[in-house]
């Protein structure tokens, strides 16, 4: 039996069958050599496209299924402030007491948000009845803004010395037991303009301890306050971040640790500040520009033919300048950051040294605006090179886009 169907392979013969008719449907057409021969190039080029088109088609089906996959994983992903402290400690920028102190000021800029929004029903509105230390009339909200900014700061334990638009002095802290850091704010800049509703801000600048001074003379008040005043009285050069918060439409933290300019905006229903511009960079030039030109018959000649100049059409391809001004550095500082354009503070007759103060005011400004790629000036010298003499020390100062304060400075640098 076995023996039977024993033979070798090859003499093995099979009848072909023709394909059962019911899996006609479903077998490969085929092509007999002969045909296949016969193509012309043409028609096997055209055969060859359309199988790229196909696989090329499918491709794009299969990346749009993916991307579609995946888009529920990061729509509700949020960058926040904590996040990029985190890892700008990391990249190595900024040290973990450094991240305290900004997470601090932050916490202070959401407080001041909620009462800036509630001031008219509030009674947070009007004038306190005290002046500070410069003579300017105090507001209600100067007064807890600035409580407000130095319990924050105290609290973190990272400060050494907080110096303040408000305060005659710098102050030693005595709550800092690491870091020593030294922070100058204006806790409310605009504050006449909240009774009308119009933006308001606040600015900070945070400082390493001077390293020739240190605070360990509590016991002497002479002593303590000499190496306050040293601490605090350094060039804006030295600055290791510096930022403000805009307190508008939307409350909007803008900070920068010396590597580039980044904007927050804050979510109330998260509490938290969001990222909402990365990176910003100031553009090279813009037609506008911020100064209060209700003081242009106490400027000097020089400044008067420069503003002169914006205005005349001919001089900027058939258009002038565009003038917008709101009298808040905070939302004119920003607005320029964003559009382009420069801002104005010079010395007049009345203010002969300007209005706004080095320290807390013009340093810190000038140093986000070179970080965004602008320039701060006052028109004489770079502003970060100025070493204050004194606390609430003023300076002119002009920020902005490059091209536009080197304009400002080829008529009035002398």
């Amino acid at each position: 039996m076995l023996g039977a169907i024993h033979a070798p392979c090859g003499l093995l013969n099979f009848k072909a069958q023709a394909p059962n008719a019911s899996l006609a449907p479903f077998l490969p057409a085929r092509v007999s050599p002969v045909k296949a021969a016969q193509r012309t190039p043409a028609a096997r080029r055209q055969t060859s496209a359309a199988r790229l088109t196909r696989a090329q088609a499918v491709a794009t089906q299969e990346a749009a299924t993916q991307t579609k996959n995946q888009a529920p994983s990061n729509e509700y992903e949020l960058k926040t402030l904590t996040l990029w402290l985190l890892k700008e400690e990391q990249a190595g920028r900024i040290d973990n007491e450094l991240a305290v102190v900004l997470s601090s000021i932050a916490v202070a800029c959401k407080q001041i948000a909620s009462m800036v929004n509630r001031a008219g029903i509030s009674n947070l509105t009007g004038a306190a009845g005290e002046q500070n230390f410069s003579g300017e009339d105090q507001k209600k909200l100067d007064v807890v803004s600035n409580e407000v900014f130095s319990n924050c700061l105290r609290a973190s334990g990272r400060t050494g010395v907080i110096a303040s638009e408000e305060e005659d002095e710098p102050v030693a802290v005595e709550e800092t037991y690491s870091g020593n850091y030294v922070v100058v704010f204006d806790p409310l800049d605009g504050s006449s303009n909240i009774d009308a509703g119009i933006s308001t801000g606040s600015i900070f600048g945070v400082y390493a301890p001077s390293e020739e001074c240190k605070l360990d003379d509590m016991d002497d008040p002479t002593k303590m306050m000499e190496n306050c005043l040293l601490n605090t009285c350094q060039p804006g050069s030295a600055l290791l971040t510096a930022g403000y918060c805009l307190y508008s439409s939307s409350t909007i933290f803008v900070v920068t640790t010396g590597d580039g300019v980044y904007g927050f905006t804050l979510d109330p229903l998260v509490g938290e500040f969001i990222m909402s511009h990365e990176n910003v960079k100031v553009p090279e030039s813009g037609k506008i520009y911020a100064f209060n030109e209700g003081n242009y018959g106490g400027w000097e000649k020089g400044l008067q033919d420069y503003m002169m100049s914006l205005k005349d059409a001919d001089k900027h391809g058939g258009k002038p300048y565009s003038a917008r001004y709101i009298g808040s550095l905070v939302g004119d500082f920003h607005r320029t950051m964003l559009y382009g354009g420069i801002y104005g503070y010079p010395a007049d007759k009345t203010n002969k040294t300007g209005k706004l103060r080095l320290l807390y005011e013009c340093a810190p400004m000038s140093y986000i605006m070179e970080q965004a790629g602008g320039t701060g000036s006052t028109g004489q010298e770079r502003v970060l090179d100025i070493c204050p003499e004194k606390v609430h020390q003023r300076v002119p100062l002009f920020v902005g886009s490059p091209k536009e304060v080197a304009y400002l400075e080829s008529f009035i640098k002398k």
